[in-house]
């Protein structure tokens, strides 16, 4: 079996974030594009540990095989919770963790609060933040079919607080745009305190949504680091 890789997406974001990714990672891996709990009708979350748990049981068996997780943004926070979350149940953690565009969780979020903003102010703010993919916020079926969705995730980022878990024992490669005006550098290295294996601090051009923009860039530092996770026994 092909190693799994596990792709959370960002704040308001789906499983179409990573709809290109099977075809350009093959053969060494099987692209899972995760669709967060929550979304599409159901009962939404009020913080990060529910949305992990509720995710931890549909995701189920699929997590026996080995596996790899990749996270954006919020997903990155996602990815790193619902591996301490496994650690702490006793169950297999990934050979990996591949962490982007996000502070280290001791870190304050990288927006701020979004509850007395109004539409008009947060899009503006998102903009000017490089926090949504170019383009989105024109579509005419933006503010009432994503922005209920980027508000809440964005209520689980800020209001998210570090539980001080042990570092991780799985290897972590972390990834940023050099030019993203949320998350630097600093804020990126700073991930070594959550995993004792801190495996590169990987700054591609680009801003936030480098990954959207330049995605070949990414896939070269990817494919050679997924080949050897997928070789390992």
């Amino acid at each position: 079996m092909p190693l799994q890789l596990f792709c959370f997406p960002h704040a308001g974001g789906g499983p179409t974030t990573y709809r290109h990714w099977h075809r350009a990672l093959n053969p060494h891996v099987s692209v899972r594009p995760v669709h967060l709990p929550g979304r599409g009708g159901r009962a939404g979350f009020t913080d990060v540990e529910s949305l992990v748990a509720a995710l931890d049981c549909e995701l189920g068996e699929q997590l026996t095989a080995p596996h790899v997780f990749f996270g954006h943004s919020m997903g990155a926070l996602v990815a790193y919770r619902l591996a301490c979350r496994r650690r702490a149940t006793g169950r297999p953690l990934p050979r990996a963790l591949l962490l982007s565009g996000y502070a280290a969780p001791h870190l304050p979020a990288p927006l701020p609060p979004v509850d007395d903003l109004d539409d008009a102010t947060l899009i503006a703010m998102l903009r000017a933040a490089g926090g949504v993919p170019a383009g989105l916020p024109d579509l005419p079926e933006f503010p009432a079919h994503h922005l209920p969705a980027l508000r809440d995730d964005l209520r689980l980022c800020t209001g998210y607080r570090d539980a001080a878990d042990p570092p991780l024992s799985c290897p972590a490669h972390v990834f940023g745009g050099d030019a993203d005006p949320l998350v630097g550098e600093r804020e990126l290295r700073a991930w070594d305190r959550h995993t004792t294996r801190l495996s590169g601090v990987h700054l591609l051009a680009g801003d936030h949504f480098y990954l959207d923009h330049a995605p070949e860039q990414l896939f070269r530092v990817l494919r050679p680091l997924l080949r050897r996770y997928a070789a390992a026994r």
